[in-house]
This record gives C-alpha cells, sequence and structure tokens, in this order.
C-alpha cells in the first residue's frame, strides 16, 4: 500500500546493533516502515530478527544507534512503556494464560490502558465500574474480530492452534496498537490455516488501520503479503525492496541457498 508523499515513518531504525559478549547479533541495521505498511524481517536461523524485534519491543536494548516509534525514540525504554506508546508483538512459541479463559487473556491486554487501581476496584468507584464494562466490550468485539467470541468461555488451553495464534493476536490488539509485530505468525500451522491468516494480516492492516511488521519462514507468506522485505543475514542487512526484487537478489538467494544465483530458480524462493 502505497503512502503520500511525506507521510511520517511509523518506525525508523538508524544504525542499530546489539551485541552479546564478542557476537553481534544485529549491526548497524536501518529499516525505515511507513504507515499502513505490511513489513516482513527474513533470513536464515540465526539471522538477528528476533533480536531485532526484541530491541524494538524493549527486552533488550541497543549498544548503537537509535530506534524511533512516530518520530519519538523509544530505545531503552521497558517493554510495559512500548507498549503503551502503542507497539504490541506476539511470539515465536505462543505465549498465552492457558489457565484463563479466551475472553480473560484478551481482557489482559486491555490493562496497561486502565486508571484504575486495586482500591477503586475493592471500593467499586465508579470510574472502575465503567472501565470494567468498557474493557469487557472492548475485548468481546476484538473476539468477534478474530473469530473466536463464540469460545469466549473456553480455556485458552483448549483451543486448537490456529485458535491459539488468533487468540494471542487479540490479546496484543486489545492496547490498540498502531505497530503490530508478529514474530512467525503461520510457525505451525496446516496449508489452509497459513491461508486464513494472510487473508487475515491483511484484514489487520485495511480495517484497523494497522502498520504490520512480521517475522516470517514461510516465503510463499512473504511473497504474497508483503509490500516491503527486508533481508537480514548474520545480523546485518544484505537486500530490501519488494518482493520481487529481493527474490531475485543473488545476494539473499545465496544466504537462502548456499548456491549461486545463476545456479537456481529464482522462484524456489517462493515456494
Amino acid at each position: 500500500m502505497t503512502d503520500p508523499k511525506g507521510a511520517r515513518p511509523v518506525l525508523q531504525a538508524t544504525s542499530v546493533t546489539k551485541r552479546f559478549g564478542g557476537l553481534v547479533a544485529v549491526g548497524d541495521l536501518d529499516l525505515t516502515i511507513m504507515p499502513n505498511q505490511i513489513a516482513s524481517v527474513i533470513g536464515p536461523n540465526g539471522a538477528g530478527k528476533t533480536t531485532f524485534f526484541n530491541c524494538i519491543s524493549g527486552f533488550y536494548t541497543p549498544e548503537e544507534g537509535e530506534i524511533r516509534f512516530l518520530g519519538h525514540p523509544i530505545q531503552g525504554l521497558r517493554p510495559d512503556q512500548v507498549t503503551a506508546r502503542g507497539i504490541a508483538r506476539t511470539y515465536q512459541n505462543i505465549h498465552l494464560f492457558k489457565g484463563m479463559t479466551v475472553l480473560e487473556n484478551v481482557m489482559v491486554g486491555v490493562h496497561p490502558g486502565l486508571r484504575s487501581t486495586p482500591l477503586g476496584a475493592l471500593l467499586r468507584l465508579p470510574l472502575n465500574n465503567i472501565e470494567e464494562e468498557a474493557t469487557l466490550a472492548h475485548a468481546y468485539a476484538l473476539l468477534d474480530f478474530v473469530g473466536l467470541a463464540d469460545v469466549a468461555d473456553v480455556l485458552a488451553t483448549n483451543l486448537p492452534y490456529g485458535s491459539q495464534r488468533r487468540l494471542e493476536i487479540a490479546r496484543a490488539l486489545a492496547s490498540s496498537p498502531r505497530l503490530l509485530l508478529l514474530d512467525e505468525p503461520t510457525a505451525g500451522m496446516n496449508p489452509q490455516e497459513t491461508e486464513d491468516t494472510m487473508r487475515f494480516i491483511r484484514r489487520l492492516r485495511d480495517e484497523r488501520d494497522l502498520t504490520v511488521l512480521l517475522i516470517e519462514h514461510d516465503m510463499r507468506v512473504v511473497m504474497n503479503i508483503s509490500d516491503q522485505v527486508t533481508v537480514l543475514d548474520y545480523g546485518r542487512k544484505i537486500s530490501e525492496g519488494t518482493p520481487d526484487y529481493v527474490q531475485r537478489d543473488p545476494l539473499v538467494i545465496e544466504a537462502y541457498l548456499g548456491t549461486a544465483a545463476d545456479e537456481v530458480d529464482v522462484n524456489l524462493l517462493a515456494t
């Protein structure tokens, strides 16, 4: 999706570097994401993708460089502070409260934005009652959006795998983010679930006015839904552009397949 000329980036990373001892997990990375884009970060295992996500979401602090969200620096903020500013994420391994119901899991995602206090809840102050009703309505609306309203009272652990993925996204949406980070959203899914998830990610962008940044190993997903693809290898960006450009870049082909570009069918990256 194109953006009006001069639109402010949603996310802008400049020379971001994260080290673990002598290992450079992310090195001198520049990345710009514009409003309402679906952008993907790809690369072989160990390329630094999840480390970069953790730098954005506040779990790691880069040693060098700057990360700006809607024009404001966010590196060094705690994860809850990053969430409060409008960035939410999911995880490669599903992180749900499996002993809680589907509805309760989504309600947890609303809590960072509430003004109520434990004392107010104990005293049943009007603000607490108003926020509790609004939280319930918001959570049910999100469950309806992701197609889980009919299982609101089911324990999260009893949901099928694909539904647990959708529940995690619903919980992320509960904080009303402007930028959604999806870490391997189709991991472990069968072909039909993958197709459904691709359509769902487009809906997130189109119907909820979201910008989406995802890590994904399924190249068919990446090439079909991304406006922009950034390729990392050993922590450094080796290519960036449209899906069509990236899948024909000799450096990308070599990084993924270990073979010179003139020796392979470039369509292998999209299968």
